[in-house]
């Protein structure tokens, strides 16, 4: 008897010690749910958002985008897509060549596509292509909600409102009262289409003061902008047709541009014409209206979904999207600043999945409005993307991955123009993959790697033949071009980064600034995985690419740390050069060590630049990659000042959106940004032995997170 209740205690001793082994099981839900945003009231800033990645929704305190003049300085409300742009016509025959400013490099004459302004037909053709094409608001839809007298509502009529989303179903819900009656507006974005399905509950319905509008505009080629223009109905067509006694259609045209709404009812309801580009869902009686609105280039046979399919769809979808993947646990934390790290973590990654999950390289400010012009940045691509594979959904990055061989022709042809070989990736693109005329875009270098780290991502998740098939020719390219930019410099005897180009801290001048730190750090990165993709396709290396590659210059530093660039001393005693990003650390924190870099130099140099730099004038993405420099160089309490630094632009918003300025409200490589660098601080990187390394051993930090891979 005594030796089977010694052998069950055995037993369960044995299980109790396993299960302290095992990591504990997180409870997903629990983690997203306790992060839902509920905003009370107006708050310009707090708008909230659904989308599937390709379309975008903002809403404002309704639950639709009834008051967007009262939130066109805050976050503005946004509908737009990745196939909705338009481009003004070309009245003057505008060329791009009239856009090329010439270098002289090795007594070759180099074009670049430049903002010229000295001759004004120069400057304005170059405005011209920047402007065109540019992105486009598809469509506003309101509620027009009228007192008892006929009086339509102002925003100072709307009375206990509650704004809420709940990021585990992908479902925003508003609840207010107007004029003395209550309303309920239930909104989603249809994960596979672009659509948008609204369930709406009032006494106001049944009393005729509740009705839905639609009203569309022509677009606005202005760089920092909601996308819309009501003030120019002649420049634009609608044209409302009925398919059914539940449905209509709209056209839309802007000069050659041209798209589809389909506006689809239940219940006893019409959509009648109010005003030029002015539509109105006119409930005639009940206490509730379900409507659902799908926008695309052509909606040919495509059929709309109603709102309980649209509603079913979203709960999968997003169910599947937070049980899938990585994810990570703070609640356990006693550490104050854990849960701000935490709401940080599970509202960027709702956010990018709606705003920057899609078939292109994402913009700045995604699918809510536009920054430079709504046009995407190949450098940020970096910042929105490669969390994706460490937090394991690589399936996130491929199709973005697939528009550099869209791009290819154009970026091979930029690169012969300018006498090299391989591709040159450029940076300000649209829709039509020309690069935009820029007197700093033009001549950054940083993007050029990025496709060779992309897919290095997809190969580590996926080792396979099919993938380096598949990649292959995109990293050659690349790297054809990365061997041959470099100078030799016969005197040094190593290969320069030489003018005309501006590093990431943009502010180094064109025609003077030789071998950025970063940069170097990135070519010797991408170069050496080049050849390994070479090695593992049974090839020999390239022996131009390993000539280069070794004998890359190293970065200069001086008094122990490391300059901004080649000869510049005063890199932490001019305060104008302490501007802009302090990319220096990115070069041993976003990427692995490298021979040629030494970490203490590096750690004296992370430690000026915390003590000595002009803050404020930072971005958003500098303060992950200032974070994830401390995590490597084993400083964990400097990586959490860091990456929590008390500066307007490392601001976070109650929706989650990273702030800037008034100018850029949101800016979504911050929040990319801070998914790599908790993926680190957990995870670690490749070759890492401490477990949790972002965070300090004090016993405050108890986090617990699952299926997030290191970064390299």
């Amino acid at each position: 008897m005594k030796s089977k209740i010694f052998l069950a205690f055995a037993v369960v001793f044995m299980v109790a010690c396993q299960s302290e082994k095992q990591p504990q099981k997180i409870d997903r839900k629990a983690v997203v749910t306790r992060n839902n945003v509920q905003v009370q009231g107006f708050d310009s800033l707090a708008t909230l958002s659904v989308g599937n990645g390709e379309f975008a929704f903002t809403t404002d305190l309704t639950g639709l985008q009834t008051f967007y003049k009262e939130y066109e300085n805050g976050v503005t409300l946004g509908t737009q897509s990745n196939w909705g742009w338009h481009t003004n016509p070309n009245t003057e025959g505008y060329d791009r060549s009239e856009t090329l400013k010439y270098w002289e490099v090795d007594g070759r004459q180099v074009p670049y596509r430049h903002q010229l302004k000295d001759d004004p037909r120069a400057n304005a053709a170059c405005n011209y292509f920047r402007e065109n094409p540019h992105r486009l608001h598809l469509g506003m839809i309101g509620l027009v909600l009228t007192d008892s007298e006929g009086n339509q509502a102002t925003l100072d009529d709307i009375e206990n409102a509650t704004h809420e989303l709940d990021m585990w179903t992908g479902k925003i819900t508003s609840h207010f009262q107007f004029d003395g009656e209550p309303v309920s507006v239930e909104v989603y974005c249809h994960q596979e289409k672009d659509e948008i399905a609204a369930h709406i509950e009032s006494p106001l319905i049944a009393k005729g003061q509740l009705a839905v509008n639609w009203k569309f505009s022509a677009g606005a080629a202005k760089s920092f902008h909601q996308g819309y223009d009501y003030d120019s109905p002649e420049k634009h067509q609608s044209v409302l047709s009925k398919v059914s006694d539940n449905e209509v259609l709209i056209d839309r045209t802007l000069d050659n541009d041209h798209y589809q709404v389909a506006i689809d009812w239940k219940g006893d309801a019409d959509v009648v014409k109010t005003a030029q580009h002015q539509y109105e869902l006119q409930p005639k009686d009940g206490s509730s209206l379900e409507f659902v609105c799908l926008f695309a280039p052509e909606i040919g046979d495509e059929k709309t979904a109603d709102f309980e399919a649209t509603k079913l769809n979203n709960q999968e979808a997003w169910e599947s999207f937070w049980q899938s993947g990585g994810t990570v646990d703070f609640s356990a934390c006693t550490d104050p600043r854990a849960k701000e790290i935490e709401r940080r973590t599970i509202l960027s990654q709702y956010l990018i999945k709606v705003q920057s999950s899609g078939s292109l390289p994402p913009a700045e400010t995604g699918l809510t409005y536009n920054s430079w012009y709504g046009k995407y940045h190949l450098e940020m691509h970096w910042w929105h993307i490669a969390h994706f594979a460490n937090w394991q959904r690589p399936e996130y990055m491929l199709k973005q991955l697939d528009y550099y061989n869209e791009l290819y022709k154009n970026a091979r042809q930029t690169a012969i123009d300018q006498g090299y070989k391989g591709v040159r990736w450029q940076k300000m693109l649209g829709p039509d993959n020309e690069n935009s005329p820029s007197s700093v875009g033009s001549y950054l270098i940083w993007q050029q790697p990025h496709i060779i780290w992309f897919a290095e991502q997809i190969y580590q998740a996926d080792p396979t033949a099919e993938t380096l098939d598949k990649y292959k020719d995109l990293i050659f390219a690349t790297a054809e071009f990365m061997a041959d930019f470099p100078r030799w410099n016969d005197e040094k005897q190593q290969y320069d980064l030489a003018p005309p180009l501006i590093p990431a801290q943009e502010h180094w001048p064109r025609e003077a600034t030789y071998n950025p730190p970063f940069e170097l750090a990135y070519w010797y990165w991408g170069l050496t995985k080049a050849q390994e993709w070479k090695e593992r396709l049974g090839a020999e290396k390239d022996s131009t690419w390993e000539d280069v590659r070794l004998k890359l210059a190293a970065p200069d530093q001086a008094n122990g740390v490391y300059l901004g660039m080649e000869g510049a001393t005063e890199s932490y005693s001019e305060m104008e050069l302490m501007e802009d990003h302090p990319v220096v650390l990115g070069a041993y924190g976003i990427l692995p060590d490298w021979d040629k870099l030494d970490p203490e130099v590096m750690r004296k140099t992370m430690h000026t630049i915390a003590e000595r730099w002009d803050w404020p004038s930072t971005w958003g993405w500098d303060y992950p990659m200032s974070a994830m420099a401390a995590v490597r160089l084993g400083e964990p309490d400097l990586a959490l000042e860091f990456l929590l630094k008390d500066v307007q632009k490392n601001t976070y918003l109650k929706n989650g959106h990273n702030y800037q300025s008034p100018r850029l409200r949101i800016y979504l490589p911050g929040n990319g940004g801070f998914l790599t660098t908790v993926a680190m601080m957990c995870a670690g990187w490749e070759g890492c032995e401490t477990e949790n390394p972002g965070f300090p051993k004090d016993g405050k930090w108890n986090v617990k997170w699952e299926n997030i891979t290191p970064v390299f």
